[in-house]
C-alpha cells in the first residue's frame, strides 16, 4: 500500500540542488535561499523560496529582487530594526569611579 496525500493535505517541499559555484552572485543567493529553507516551519514558506530561486535561476528576476522578496522570510524569529541605533558610552575615568563606588558599597554592605 502506497499512502497518497489526501486533498486537503500538502506535500512537504523539497529543497532545491540548482547551486551555480561558477556564478558568485547565484551561489551567494542560493547559501542564503538553503539556509532559510532549512529553518523556514510552514510549507507556505518553503513554497514561496522555491519559486524565488526558481525565478532568479530562470533568470526572471535579478538579484536585488530576490532579496527583496525573501526579506519577509529573513525577519521571522528576530526584531527587524530599521534605521539608527544608539550606543551609550562612558569614558574610562567614570567606569572606573562607578565600579570602585560600588565595589566599596559590596564591600561594606557585609
Amino acid at each position: 500500500m502506497t499512502k497518497e496525500p489526501m486533498e486537503n493535505e500538502q506535500v512537504e517541499p523539497e529543497k532545491l540542488l540548482i547551486d551555480d559555484p561558477t556564478n558568485f552572485l547565484f551561489h551567494a543567493a542560493y547559501a542564503t535561499y538553503s539556509d532559510l529553507f532549512d529553518s523556514a516551519n510552514t510549507i507556505e514558506a518553503k513554497q514561496d523560496l522555491n519559486e524565488k530561486i526558481k525565478s532568479l535561476k530562470d533568470k526572471e528576476i535579478d538579484c536585488s529582487t530576490f532579496y527583496i522578496n525573501i526579506m519577509q522570510h529573513r525577519n521571522v524569529g528576530r526584531k527587524a530594526h530599521h534605521g539608527r541605533f544608539t550606543l551609550n558610552t562612558q569614558r574610562k575615568k567614570d567606569w572606573r569611579k562607578k565600579s570602585q563606588r560600588q565595589d566599596r558599597i559590596k564591600r561594606h554592605k557585609k
